[in-house]
């Protein structure tokens, strides 16, 4: 299997209802409130309403990603006592 070659990492935001990002290493969950991305310069959550994934390439590093965004927050990391909360909620709902 061919390595994932490392690249930078960008974001781009059309009329604040669709986005572009590079540098994309994994899609960790998402809903329609929120999706978690590892990038290249670490994590990044997405929040906002109706959001969706229109087009994933991982082998590439991109996603573009549709809806109404409210904020684009990075971190380090995940905490896996969140990322099981985050499960549960959605598994609750």
């Amino acid at each position: 299997m061919e390595e994932l070659r490392e690249t930078g990492h960008s974001l781009m935001i059309k009329n604040r209802r669709d986005g572009n990002l590079t540098g994309i290493q994994d899609v960790l969950s998402f809903d329609t409130n929120e999706i978690l991305l590892k990038t290249s310069q670490g994590m990044l959550a997405i929040k906002g309403k109706e959001l969706h994934v229109s087009r994933l390439q991982l082998e590439l590093g991109e996603v573009d990603v549709e809806g109404s965004f409210d904020s684009f927050v990075y971190s380090q990391g995940v905490d896996k006592k969140q990322k099981k909360e985050a499960f549960m909620k959605r598994l609750l709902k």
